[in-house]
């Protein structure tokens, strides 16, 4: 019987796919948004604060990740250049993973790393799979999923 049914779901749910990257790549985007307008609002302080994590050239260090951020969340709401920009978000993550988050265990309550392994694990599906139909990759570039 599910050897029957398994070929229809997939079939009616693969008609979703473009839809669930968009909204992916709409919530990514968004996640990364306040971290980058509070990195740009007072750079300097941001600055001190990767120095005293041990961060070197904290000042270049800061523009960089602030640059990262607000250009992933420019382009992955737009769709545009999706694999590439998912690969630079991807090591931001991996910093904050291990300078700030790791640290605090597991739990997003306890500031722990599930949050930007989730953003980590999603970037992952964007540098493989591509922004989807609903992109400027695929209407520049035909770039399909």
């Amino acid at each position: 019987m599910l050897k029957n049914i398994y070929p229809i779901a997939k079939n009616i749910l693969s008609h979703g796919q473009s839809l669930s990257l968009l909204l992916a790549r709409l919530a990514v985007a968004y996640g990364f948004y306040e971290p980058a307008m509070q990195k740009w609002s007072d750079i300097g302080a941001i600055a001190t604060w990767f120095g005293s994590m041990g961060i070197p050239f904290p000042t270049l260090n800061a523009y960089m990740a602030a640059t990262t951020e607000i250009t992933g969340v420019v382009l992955l709401t737009l769709g545009l250049f999706t694999r590439f920009i998912s690969l630079p978000l991807m090591v931001v993550m991996v910093v904050a993973i291990t300078t700030v988050h790791l640290a605090h265990g597991f739990s997003a309550g306890d500031n722990g790393f599930e949050i930007p392994m989730y953003y980590m694990l999603f970037l992952a599906i964007f540098a493989s799979f591509g922004a989807g139909k609903f992109s400027l990759d695929h209407l520049i570039f035909g770039d399909e999923q």
